[in-house]
């Protein structure tokens, strides 16, 4: 069994953030959301991997490299343009050959990985398994309407009158007819090949197109909302760990990871969260719920529930929260006054913000 992973995807819902990064590299728990992926794909006995990837190829290759930091074998696949999930399929042709393979889309995230699914989809040898999921914005997914027995009647892309709120899930398996499937089907209205009208064709020729309900947590992290709730999960189950340096002054409270090279003067930190390799922290508070990434330098500010990437510096800011911080970003003070700031900033941004009288 190979897997196709999806990694060319624009990003559109992150921008600023990914007009200069793939969307799939942004770290939630201080780990690019795609490696999550990977290695899930791993953990379920599959290493012959293709990934898709556009116009961050070159991003995604030197984040990846050939896969043998994950344990698996990587093909890269070239998308011209993002034309739909079924496109991928098709032009993944000759990497995917006779096999059956899981297509896993690159932003997503299922915690507690996908090996019993696909020691399911091996078991019984359906045509397709698709995953469901109950949301409460279904116009924003690909729905599924479920007959008796559950069997799949029809799906629908982005329903502006939803026939259930059963979503699919970023993650889907199939045997060889779906080859014939994504060949039959035309672009959609968005010009694009939609892998739920490649479902659907499945379908109506009778096709064995099996569901599976995700009970545990499955997240889309395209949007800010998205992956700070990620992020929140991921940390309730960091294991604690103090590998940087922490002064007397400073305490730890509840779950926290202090990276490699990471230092504490005169602050606190509160779990959950995560402080990345060689960041420092001075006069600072760090709340709940936060992940701090490599080599950023935060002094005199109070930040939570919030994603701060590599290289930010943020100084003499009153307070932080529901945030996602870029690369290289430089957030200093000015002098109006908001008592909480609510930030999402793109790479080498600079913005001044308000600070606290007498801070």
């Amino acid at each position: 069994m190979k897997a196709l992973v999806l990694a060319g995807g624009s990003g559109t819902r992150l921008r600023p953030i990914t007009h200069t990064s793939a969307k799939q590299l942004v770290p939630v728990a201080n780990k690019p959301v795609l490696f999550y992926g990977l290695e899930a794909i791993r953990e379920a006995g599959i290493v012959d991997v293709g990934i898709i990837v556009g116009e961050t190829a070159a991003e995604i290759e030197t984040a990846v490299g050939d896969g043998s930091a994950f344990g698996i074998r990587v093909t890269y696949i070239q998308q011209e343009a993002p034309l739909g999930l079924a496109h991928a399929v098709l032009i993944a042709r000759d990497f995917l050959g006779d096999d059956d393979f899981v297509m896993y889309l690159g932003d997503n995230l299922i915690i507690g990985g996908i090996s019993s699914l696909v020691e399911e989809f091996r078991r019984n040898a359906p045509d397709a398994l698709i995953l469901l999921t109950k949301v409460d914005n279904p116009s924003a997914f690909g729905v599924a309407e479920l007959g008796a027995e559950g069997r799949i009647v029809r799906l629908v892309e982005k329903p502006q009158v939803p026939p259930s709120d059963l979503a699919l899930v970023g993650v889907y398996m199939f045997g060889t007819a779906i080859h014939e499937a994504v060949r039959a089907i035309k672009p959609s209205a968005r010009g694009e090949l939609e892998i739920t009208e490649a479902i659907q064709w499945l379908v109506d020729g009778d096709r064995d197109v099996s569901s599976h309900l995700v009970e545990g947590y499955w997240k889309d992290t395209g949007r800010l909302t998205d992956m700070l709730e990620t992020n929140r999960h991921l940390l309730e189950s960091v294991e604690p760990a103090i590998h940087g340096s922490v002064d007397a002054d400073s305490s730890i409270v509840g779950r926290v990871v202090i990276e490699e090279g990471a230092s504490l003067i005169r602050s606190t930190v509160r779990g959950p969260a995560i402080i990345g390799r060689n960041t420092t922290l001075i006069d600072t508070y760090v709340g709940p719920f936060t992940s701090i990434f490599h080599s950023c330098a935060i002094e005199r500010t109070e930040i939570e529930y919030s994603i701060v990437l590599e290289r930010a510096t943020i100084r003499g800011i009153g307070r932080i929260e529901d945030s996602l911080i870029g690369r290289d970003v430089e957030v200093v003070p000015s002098a109006a006054l908001p008592k909480a700031h609510r930030l999402m900033l793109g790479d080498h941004s600079r913005v001044s913000v308000a600070t606290v009288p007498g801070a």
